[in-house]
């Protein structure tokens, strides 16, 4: 028998308030693989991150994280998860107290760190370049070092499988360019990869494949209809998405 993939998602149906997001929607992520999940605003793509990271639940489909069943998976230290830093609203935090919180997985709560977590620490800021700024406050980073240091909090807890939302987001493209190398050297020391992105960008050479979502669905990017659901709005500029098309025995 082969190694499970870290991440094995199929037949995902999402339904949040009365309204559905996910239809019949799958992704995986193979071992030392990068993947990036692509869509524009609207289409269902976080969702589907936060739902297989248990955050949202899914009505109807399966979840398989190293494969073992969502709701049996406890192992946790294992994925390593990055929000968008406009997410991360923190006062006095220092960059060094936001990257040892991805240090909690390997600990009780109100533990000391240990010598294993100080060097697990050190040796995140290393990689991301943040060493000389680890007692920085956060808040007064660029957003391209506050994605770092997002970073560095996810790749202390040593994750197989890294997990992005949209880590380009809001970050200037001298930042996008040195994250994707950061991404691109994690990827060929054999880390999984599973990327929220708008476009590839400067991501495209860090990749293996794509998964395209449009409207709560997985769409072929090549169709040629696929380019007039990437963001369906009404007049307003509302979205549309979730408005239609009910997930069977979802909630009303």
């Amino acid at each position: 028998m082969g190694v499970p993939d870290p991440l094995h998602a199929r037949g995902l149906y999402v339904s949040l308030g009365g309204l559905p997001i996910l239809r019949d929607v799958g992704v995986s992520v193979a071992e030392g693989e990068a993947v990036a999940l692509l869509g524009g605003n609207g289409s269902g793509k976080s969702t589907l991150i936060r739902t297989v990271m248990g955050l949202v639940p899914h009505q109807e489909g399966t979840v398989e994280l190293f494969g073992h069943p969502l709701d049996d998976f406890h192992d946790w230290q294992r994925i390593g998860y990055v929000p968008q830093h406009s997410a991360v609203a923190v006062a006095n935090a220092t960059v060094r107290e936001i990257v040892a919180s991805g240090r909690l997985a390997h600990r009780g709560p109100f533990q000391w760190l240990r010598r294993a977590d100080h060097a697990a620490i050190d040796h995140a800021l290393d990689l991301v370049g943040l060493a000389g700024r680890s007692g920085w406050p956060f808040s007064t980073l660029s957003g391209g070092q506050k994605q770092r240091a997002l970073i560095a909090r996810a790749l202390a807890s040593q994750p197989e499988l890294l997990v992005m939302d949209e880590p380009l987001a809001g970050v200037d493209l001298h930042s996008q360019g040195g994250l994707a190398e950061l991404l691109s050297r994690l990827a060929d020391d054999g880390l999984a990869l599973l990327v929220v992105l708008h476009e590839l960008g400067p991501m495209e050479s860090v990749l293996h494949r794509s998964v395209t979502l449009c409207d709560g669905r997985v769409v072929d990017p090549e169709h040629p209809g696929a380019h007039e659901c990437w963001q369906p709005v009404d007049e307003s500029g509302a979205s549309l998405v979730g408005l239609a098309d009910p997930i069977p025995g979802a909630a009303s």
